[in-house]
């Protein structure tokens, strides 16, 4: 009798543990960036949606793989799932690099036309590599911040401007500035000892970094939206059950309803924070707007070229009235 109890009792734990899922969800991003909040609420989401049969559990500010390592990590199956940000796989895929080609969508309706032109080609490409896309969400426009005033491109040249991907680094040589490779939770501490002097980021990186602490020029140039993109290893996904593939998918379709519409409400509250903290936020003098935006001009033909007729498909149906 008593070995039937523990029979039972084990068979019974046995279908317990089948019966829940759990999920290592990574970000480089700080706990209190809007970003990781968000999927705080996509875990809680599904956690809810699935009758607690999927668990995730949200590891920001690169505690379980660094920034850089994280979409490495979910297409070898070393964790479930993971956030990162798209356009720093560009090196490896042009097609992943669209969203940081500036002045190419300098607002948040551009960004999500070129989000929907380019989705279904980035989700192959994903695909291929064994990973589901799950939701995307934009950070807000990417702005110019200066250790010292900016009066024009020549203040730019020669500065240690830090870059996150290839488009920044080549709007570094660009500008005649020298590129650094910083991921954003070293920042601070890179602006500290003096290696870097510019660089170009969103206002949320800016209010969440306390970057006004250090830094005390902002010309909002919104030279463009790059997106993070959450992730899910297919082979992952397609263990769970048919409810709790449904759970995932409608909490992440809430994901990125929410974090595109709180993306955009947060930035002018942003920008009236670093603002109100001491930081001048100035709009970027004549001749330097002219000189990004021909740098613009030249990175989207640049782009172009690399991205072949995949990326000539995205551009066209961007640009389709």
């Amino acid at each position: 009798m008593k070995r039937t109890i523990i029979g039972l009792a084990a068979l019974a734990a046995t279908a317990l543990a089948q019966a829940q899922a759990k999920w290592d969800l990574p970000s480089g991003y700080g706990a209190n960036t809007f970003q990781v909040q968000n999927l705080q609420q996509f875990a809680a989401d599904v956690d809810k949606a699935s009758g607690g049969k999927l668990k995730i559990n949200v590891h920001p500010n690169a505690s379980l793989f660094k920034a850089n390592e994280i979409k490495r990590a979910v297409q070898t199956g070393q964790t479930q799932a993971g956030e990162f940000i798209l356009s720093g796989a560009a090196n490896e895929n042009p097609l992943f690099g669209v969203d940081s080609v500036p002045f190419l969508a300098t607002s948040y309706g551009d960004a999500k036309r070129l989000y929907a032109a380019a989705r279904p080609v980035q989700d192959k490409v994903l695909a291929a590599q064994g990973m589901k896309t799950l939701f995307s969400v934009p950070w807000p426009g990417q702005s110019l911040y200066s250790v010292k005033p900016v009066h024009g491109p020549a203040d730019l040249a020669g500065s240690k401007m830090r870059t996150y991907n290839p488009a920044t680094n080549r709007i570094a040589q660009l500008l005649k500035a020298q590129p650094v490779t910083i991921q954003l939770a070293e920042l601070p501490q890179a602006l500290a000892t003096g290696a870097v002097q510019t660089f170009l980021t969103s206002s949320a990186s800016g209010v969440e970094s306390k970057l006004h602490e250090q830094v005390k020029h902002f010309y909002p140039v919104s030279a463009w939206l790059p997106r993070n993109v959450t992730v899910v290893n297919q082979k992952h996904f397609d263990s769970l059950d048919k409810p709790a593939q449904e759970a995932v998918l409608k909490a992440a379709a809430a994901a990125e309803a929410r974090g595109w519409a709180l993306s955009e409400k947060l930035d002018a509250e942003y920008i009236r924070e670093l603002a109100g903290k001491g930081m001048q936020v100035t709009p970027p003098p004549e001749s330097l707007r002219k000189e990004l935006a021909a740098i613009g001009e030249t990175m989207t033909a640049e782009w172009l070229k690399a991205a072949g007729a995949d990326g000539q498909a995205i551009i066209e149906a961007y640009r389709k009235p």
